[in-house]
């Protein structure tokens, strides 16, 4: 494919000639490990938040998403390659402009595209010819060209034509030591042609490997499609756990052994629900939008059932625990919840179950804190509002101790279980990390 478009050629030349300025909207998990690709690449990076949080962090070069290294972050700040503002009206001086806004559920689980939606506004105020605008935000199959493109056109230029669209997927894993941004293989497509080379072409700057689909709407079920496998799987083996877990067979066993077959086999892990941005969420876009074309997403809707009740059979558990462990009613019961990230190792804690197992717990008498190496306070969250400020208690012999149960729901690395055996009389392990590292000592019941 080739680019004849006026506007299309000349920013097409600026890429290749890294005169072209980045500017990426949304300095998190997604934007700013984006925004430090593209600056490897050989790109100058502008980059928008609402937050004068992020703000500050950057022009003080200081990293706050574990997978943007420090001294890169400063390295790029010094270098005048990287500039940080809550002023949108930088977006005029940017020639791709790349949106990485959050797209949440709302209280009905129905797609909440507000910040698309608000962001293309902000970009629409600025917008001029020759500008490549991106979303990254993980969305419905259509959005790229039912939403964001009408608010920009609506500015009176074209899109294809003046300035041009496209969608890529983001494929952040928060934690993930192995892959970086410019590692990870991306998922490209334009709207029309002259925007599918223009997505190519920059991508192919900043990433190692481009892999092109034939539309947006294609790169926006690609994303889907990705978590909702994982969703599906997972829902599985939680609810094998259940099953075994009736028939006194470990589930945690079972795996390991099945994991050993070279093929027709990948493993996956039970859990005391599901966390993070994308899995919970992601295929509920999926189900909202098949509604349109009658198309029933059974599968999809029942695993999402299965995973959502996972923190319920968790605090169940536990509360049969104490009772036959320690003749002590959840009610009257200090609970200690170890990990309130999603995953381990990670200070994210965006959907974690965690932050549901303690309203659960709290609702039926108990006390409940927390100890996260990771997470030193709560942070404001849409849903849990009552937990807001309740920092991480000590990790110390004497505070431990005080609790009559610890709940296991992230099993960080940094933690020494081994303590823990010693200083609590029960521990329910939602995550296996007592037999993985082969301790005994406390109760330790599985759940």
């Amino acid at each position: 494919m080739t680019v004849s478009n006026p506007q299309a050629m000349d920013l097409h030349s600026r890429i290749a000639a890294r005169t072209a300025r980045v500017g990426v909207i949304g300095l998190g998990y997604v934007g700013l490990p984006l925004a430090m690709a593209a600056i490897r690449g050989g790109f100058a990076v502008t980059g928008f938040d609402i937050d004068p949080g992020k703000i500050t962090a950057i022009e003080a070069r200081r990293s706050y998403i574990e997978a943007v290294p420090q001294e890169a972050l400063a390295e790029a700040v010094d270098a005048g390659r990287l500039r940080a503002s809550c002023d949108f009206d930088g977006l005029a001086e940017c020639d791709i402009i790349a949106i990485c806004v959050p797209t949440p559920l709302t209280a009905h689980r129905t797609p909440d595209l507000s910040y698309v939606e608000n962001t293309g506004r902000d970009i629409a105020a600025r917008l001029r010819p020759g500008q490549l605008v991106i979303l990254e935000s993980t969305t419905w199959p259509g959005t790229t060209r039912e939403v964001l493109a009408p608010i920009l056109e609506a500015t009176g230029l074209t899109a294809g034509q003046d300035f041009f669209v496209g969608f890529s997927p983001e494929r952040e894993d928060p934690g993930n030591r192995q892959f970086r941004t410019s590692t990870i293989p991306k998922v490209v497509a334009g709207e029309g042609e002259e925007a599918s080379v223009l997505m190519a072409a920059f991508y192919g700057a900043v990433v190692e490997t481009v892999v092109p689909v034939s539309s947006t709407a294609t790169a926006e079920a690609v994303k889907l499609t990705e978590n909702i496998f994982r969703a599906v799987n997972i829902a599985l083996v939680n609810e094998l756990k259940l099953v075994y877990d009736a028939m006194g067979i470990d589930v945690w066993e079972v795996i390991d052994a099945a994991r050993t077959k070279p093929f027709g086999f990948m493993p996956f892990y039970p859990g005391p629900g599901l966390g993070g941005h994308c899995i919970p969420i992601d295929p509920f876009y999926l189900t909202w939008k098949s509604r349109e074309f009658d198309q029933p997403t059974r599968f999809i809707e029942l695993a999402g059932e299965i995973n959502t009740a996972m923190p319920h059979h968790v605090t169940d558990r536990l509360a049969l625990a104490l009772d036959q462990k320690s003749g002590k009613a959840l009610s009257r019961s200090r609970v200690l919840i170890l990990g309130l990230a999603y995953k381990k190792n990670v200070p994210d804690i965006r959907e974690s179950p965690s932050l549901k197992l303690m309203e659960l717990i709290e609702a039926r008498g108990a006390e409940t804190a927390y100890y996260d190496p990771f997470v030193p306070e709560i942070p404001p969250t849409r849903e849990y509002s009552a937990l807001r400020g309740r920092r991480s208690v000590v990790w110390d012999a004497q505070v431990i101790g005080g609790f009559d149960a610890v709940l296991v729901a992230t099993d960080h690395d940094d933690v020494d279980y081994a303590a823990l055996t010693e200083w609590v009389p029960l521990i329910v392990d939602t995550r296996n990390v007592f037999a993985r590292r082969g301790l005994q000592g406390a109760t330790i019941v599985k759940a």
